[in-house]
């Protein structure tokens, strides 16, 4: 397994979502919806500050409560899409040179969890391998972003809904065969 090349296809499926999404007006980017985080604004903004925060992880940062994160997802914090696609994009090329650089896919990430309030406020102590760590990044996103193209095909005419995002379609090496006519 290839971690950059995973990197890659979120970044290209990325573009695809930031393409659609460009166009929403506020009112639309901030929708409700029953699924997710309930607003593509929101499920967005999520996503990215995640990356971040395993990112950060992964190079054994501290990482301050969730409280005092520079940016947060829920309303009335949710940034608008002119914020978030030049953050973000600026962060994918940051966190696509850390992925790159990571030596040791094996070693084993350790750091001591926030108080949990959903039980009792009990803190772990939370060890996870820096593969493990990408893993999640990777398949977070992937969760999340298809409750946005779920969100962005319930919008109907106002929204270009994101369609073919499989793996093997974007990112295998693909040689047009041609016979000879018989």
């Amino acid at each position: 397994m290839d971690p950059l090349k995973i990197y890659d296809y979120l970044l290209l499926v990325r573009e695809r979502i930031f393409n659609s999404v460009r166009s929403l007006s506020e009112a639309l980017w901030l929708r409700e919806f029953p699924i997710g985080l309930k607003s593509i604004g929101a499920t967005l903004t999520h996503i990215m500050i995640s990356e971040w925060y395993y990112i950060e992880r992964l190079q054994n940062r501290a990482v301050p409560h969730y409280n005092d994160w520079p940016i947060k997802y829920e309303s009335p914090h949710t940034p608008p899409f002119t914020f978030i696609e030049p953050h973000w994009r600026e962060q994918g090329t940051r966190i696509r040179s850390v992925i790159a650089s990571e030596p040791d896919w094996p070693r084993t990430v350790t750091w001591l969890g926030f108080p949990d309030d959903t039980r009792n406020m009990k803190r772990f102590r939370i060890s996870a391998t820096a593969g493990d760590l990408f893993t999640q990044l990777a398949l977070h996103e992937t969760h999340h972003r298809a409750q946005v193209m779920m969100m962005l095909r319930e919008l109907g005419p106002h929204a270009q809904p994101v369609e073919d995002v499989d793996y093997n379609a974007l990112m295998f090496e693909r040689v047009e065969v041609t016979t000879p006519s018989s």
